[in-house]
């Protein structure tokens, strides 16, 4: 996986959430090229890809996170 700790953290969410965007509106297609296969195959493609999904909300639930906190501990200019 490349490196990614070095871009922008905005990026880095809109990279997810568009990621997360695909897996989810692939799902009917997903189940359309699945289904020539065997049933345990179709589950795995299928359970992958819900698996993918899943980490995909906790990496942007962690990096909104990270940019609150980062935020937060920003320093302000003195008034």
């Amino acid at each position: 996986m490349a490196d990614t700790t070095m871009l922008p953290i905005e990026l880095r969410i809109d990279r997810a959430q568009r990621l997360l965007r695909m897996i989810e509106q692939d799902e009917p297609l997903l189940a359309a090229r699945v289904a020539p296969l065997s049933v345990e195959r179709q589950q795995s493609a299928k359970s992958y890809a819900q698996e993918l999904a899943m980490l995909t909300r906790a990496e942007i639930n962690r990096l909104l996170e990270e940019k609150s906190f980062a935020e937060v501990a920003e320093p302000h200019a003195a008034d």
